[in-house]
């Protein structure tokens, strides 16, 4: 489904479509095995399955409120609701959500610098078996690790 896509248009992250997201967290892979950068992945983990539990639960309002500024900036309350619901309704309930990786990195394509966590999950829905999510928390100026990016292959 092309509209997919859209969906990390919105938000500027355009990494996990076009396979950069290897690249963009390579270099700092090797430094993941120490301590802040371990602790900043499981983290900014946590912080992205309870994101993922209010787009589950079809809170796209709430995810959007819970979302980074970077996030915010890039599309409207109205228009998440609406490319959102369009995306993940076709693919019915998650049945099966497991980590596949969680990689910490400073710099992505098309983003500002800063502390990211690249992750992705296998997901199996109810009408798409197989499918990668690829989120994208960030560090905010205040500490806190909130979703800058989403996409669904």
């Amino acid at each position: 489904m092309k509209t997919w896509g859209i969906l990390i248009a919105w938000v500027g992250l355009m990494v996990a479509a076009s396979g950069d997201v290897g690249r963009a967290a390579e270099t700092s892979e090797k430094t993941s095995e120490k301590g802040p950068e371990k602790a900043a992945e499981k983290t900014a983990t946590k912080e992205a399955e309870a994101w993922l539990a209010l787009v589950d639960q079809g809170k796209q309002e709430d995810s959007w409120d819970a979302a980074a500024k970077l996030f915010k900036d890039a599309v409207t309350r109205e228009k998440w609701k609406e490319s959102l619901t369009a995306v993940r309704s076709p693919l019915g309930k998650v049945i099966t959500r497991r980590l596949k990786s969680a990689r910490f990195a400073t710099t992505l394509p098309g983003a500002p610098d800063g502390k990211y966590v690249v992750i992705q999950f296998n997901t199996s829905f109810e009408h798409k078996k197989q499918a990668v999510e690829t989120i994208t928390p960030m560090q905010e100026a205040d500490g806190a690790w909130k979703v800058s990016g989403y996409f669904i292959k």
